[in-house]
């Protein structure tokens, strides 16, 4: 097998030249039949750095914008810095990674420094022995936090690879059971770093080679993926003898489908029999039928056929069978349109429904009556002033004067008797106040007879407040053959007296009467409905009432 020394020399040497063949390849027409995308992830190792990087672009032109979804490097072994991660294209592959979801990073990891050194089996046994015994743990450690640290967390990682050759210092033949126990240790120390996403690939040579692969194969559960590395070389002749021998390709499908692992082909190319485009169509064919994870072609010569233009049969194929196919043009069938015969619509005679008008009867206006509050004036009613006499002033009612009802005011109506024509002192009639003021004249003793009856009662020495009865008709008061004497009239308030109408006058009393009348007005409204009305008393003074002061 090729060693990865003389792919980076190489690469080196050749870098300027391959570029300059690359603008040229690029610019070439594809062959006109292509295949289908099959979608297995696809690409190739072109250089270790960012050189490498910038060819994944040039290589997907000349494939016809192929998607060169796989990005390959490797760490150099020479030291533990270039194992623990401290290159600086480290970051120029992250930064390409990052820039797209659907990418993988895939990066082979030696396992012991100075691995191309041609080391003793020897020495390699005791080295191995003390990575078995955690001496190089610290190393991966770093490596892992790198690749957390650049945003790469879910690299693959080609760890140890064709370990059952003779070829590196991290080969298996020399401790089998020791060689296992250091990749386990390894995976471990770097699956505790956290934010790891790590997938790890074993990888060796296809063929038996130095020991049998499985020999060397660490278990599954420090295992990912199971890959191939297989170059046109023997053992083998033909592409089926590559198939069918021990350890070959058909035993590498098989043996990981029994553990439930994909498979992967990180390094395959031409090699010994030159350029055999058999072989690179056989080889894709292969990787077509039992699809990888993913595949990377080795392009640099005498491996490659994009870079490498040693071997332009097989850049043919391969070019032809990765380039995504472009469809032809397309005939249209043409459309017959089938003749239509419109079915004839018989119009629907529509009949007009007769709209009856709603008759709109108005709702009269019923006014409303305005009825008015008539204006009753209240009645004043004079309080009578009484002189105070020598005698005792008898109680005067004061009369209560009804509020009448509106609308309609209701008015006791007096039965006034008709006047006679000629005054009787045994019957006297009803008083009725006259308007005109009379002067207040006092009884005179002398004149005064004794009342028939006595009084029955008989009131204290004082002033009583007069009480002026409720305006009721007057009934006519008995009145003795004694002359009654007047009692002092209240004068009318009004500044300005109505002229009265002529009415009946009433028979005055006598002078030096026992009989005191006190008119009562009501008010020029209310008097033109009763009449005017009059208020007697009548005060018993006679010798036998105990009273006459004379």
């Amino acid at each position: 097998m090729p060693r990865p020394r003389r792919r980076l020399v190489s690469t080196c040497i050749g870098s300027v030249t391959a570029g300059l063949l690359a603008t040229g390849a690029a610019l070439a027409a594809p062959e006109e039949n292509r295949a289908e995308d099959s979608g297995i992830a696809m690409g190739a190792y072109l250089d270790y750095g960012p050189n490498g990087v910038a060819r994944i672009r040039q290589l997907s032109r000349w494939l016809g914008g192929k998607d060169i979804r796989v990005g390959h490097t490797y760490l150099p072994g020479d030291q533990w810095a270039g194992i623990e991660g401290r290159v600086s294209f480290l970051e120029d592959w992250a930064r390409w990674r990052r820039a797209d979801d659907d990418r993988m990073f895939v990066l082979n990891v030696p396992m012991q420094a100075r691995n191309e050194e041609r080391v003793s089996d020897q020495q390699v046994g005791r080295l191995i022995r003390a990575g078995a015994q955690g001496l190089y743990d610290e190393h991966f450690r770093r490596l892992a936090e790198r690749l957390v640290s650049l945003g790469v967390p879910d690299t693959v990682i080609v760890l140890g690879w064709e370990m059952n050759g003779v070829t590196y210092t991290h080969r298996c033949r020399p401790d089998p059971a020791n060689w296992k126990v250091y990749w386990r240790r390894i995976v471990d120390v770097m699956r505790t770093v956290p934010g790891q996403k790590f997938k790890f690939d074993f990888a060796p040579n296809r063929g038996t080679d130095a020991i049998g692969w499985t020999k060397c194969y660490p278990g599954d559960d420090h295992v990912d993926i199971i890959g191939m590395d297989s170059y046109d070389q023997d053992p083998g002749q033909t592409f089926d003898d590559q198939i069918s021998q021990p350890y070959g390709l058909q035993k590498h499908v098989d043996f990981a489908r029994a553990h439930r692992k994909a498979i992967s082909y990180p390094e395959w190319g031409l090699f010994r029999r030159g350029d055999n485009p058999e072989y690179v169509r056989r080889m894709l064919g292969w990787i077509e039928q039992n699809k990888p994870l993913y595949h990377t072609i080795t392009d640099y010569c005498p491996h490659g056929v994009w870079q490498c233009k040693q071997n332009p049969q097989s850049s043919k194929v391969f070019r032809s069978a990765l380039t995504p196919a472009v469809p032809g043009p397309v005939t249209p069938t043409p459309v017959v349109p089938t003749p239509v015969v419109p079915t004839p619509v018989v119009p629907t005679p529509v009949v007009p429904t007769p709209v009856v008008p709603t008759p709109q009867v108005p709702t009269p206006e019923v006014p409303t009556p305005q009825v008015p509050t008539p204006q009753v004036p209240t009645p004043a009613v004079p309080t009578p002033q009484v002189p105070t006499p020598a005698v005792p002033t008898p109680q005067v009612p004061t009369p209560q004067v009804p509020t009448p009802q509106v609308p309609t005011p209701v008015v006791p109506t007096p039965q006034v008797p008709t006047p006679l024509p000629e005054p009787s002192t045994a019957e006297p009639s009803p008083v009725v106040p006259s308007p005109e003021v009379p002067t207040p004249v006092g009884p005179s003793p002398s004149l005064l007879e004794p009342e028939p009856e006595p009084s029955p009662e008989v009131p204290e020495p004082g002033t009583p407040s007069p009480e002026v009865p409720k305006p009721s008709p007057a009934a006519p008061s008995p009145v003795g053959p004694a002359p009654v004497t007047p009692g002092p009239a209240v004068p009318k308030p009004e500044p300005t007296p109505t002229r009265p109408l002529p009415q009946p006058q009433p028979q005055q009393p006598p002078l030096n009467s026992m009989q005191w009348c006190v008119p009562i007005n009501f008010g020029e409204w209310l008097s033109k409905l009763v009449g005017k009305q009059s208020v007697c008393v009548k005060i018993d003074l006679g010798e036998g009432s105990g009273f006459w002061p004379f």
